[in-house]
């Protein structure tokens, strides 16, 4: 019943973020991400991690997805809906796309050889904050420094491509 409701759930969560890149309006790419996000707190919920689910929604659906949408709200969305979508990209989103879902689908066929992370629960059990901060700063530690650099770099990018020039 669990891989049945994880299966599910990765299909939509995949199917939603296709949406969020390829619908012509930003307000339905908005609230195709909110469902994707929502379903990613689903996942989260399957790997018995609650603590990361609410976060996920407070943090991703309640506040990131408010400041997309007041973003949105201040373009110029009929302007934006005309201009043309970028045929080209198509067919290699599309190529990624099936290439990942081949690797899903593999993984799945070869789930009996999956070995068990170090951290991983066992059934029935629930994690902690204290569980989880060990293992994200112990052998996450790089990773989670990478993601930190790599958030910093696309704040820093969106800064300079948002300023306007002053001659």
């Amino acid at each position: 019943m669990e891989q049945a409701f994880f299966l599910f759930v990765a299909v939509v969560a995949t199917a939603s973020g296709l949406a969020v890149v390829m619908a012509r309006n930003p307000i339905h790419s908005a609230l195709a991400l909110i469902v994707c996000f929502v379903q990613v707190a689903a996942v989260f919920l399957l790997l018995r991690a609650p603590l990361l689910a609410v976060i996920q929604m407070f943090v991703y659906v309640g506040a990131v997805i408010i400041l997309f949408l007041f973003v949105i709200m201040m373009l110029d969305v009929r302007k934006e809906i005309r201009t043309p979508f970028l045929k080209r990209w198509t067919a290699v989103a599309v190529t990624i796309v099936v290439l990942l879902a081949a690797e899903m689908f593999a993984l799945l066929l070869l789930g009996e050889q999956w070995q068990t992370p170090s951290f991983a629960l066992k059934s029935g059990q629930m994690s902690s904050v204290r569980e989880l901060s060990i293992a994200l700063f112990t052998e996450f530690l790089f990773p989670f420094e990478i993601a930190s650099v790599i958030l910093l770099v696309a704040l820093v990018g969106a800064i300079i491509l948002t300023r306007k020039e002053t001659n």
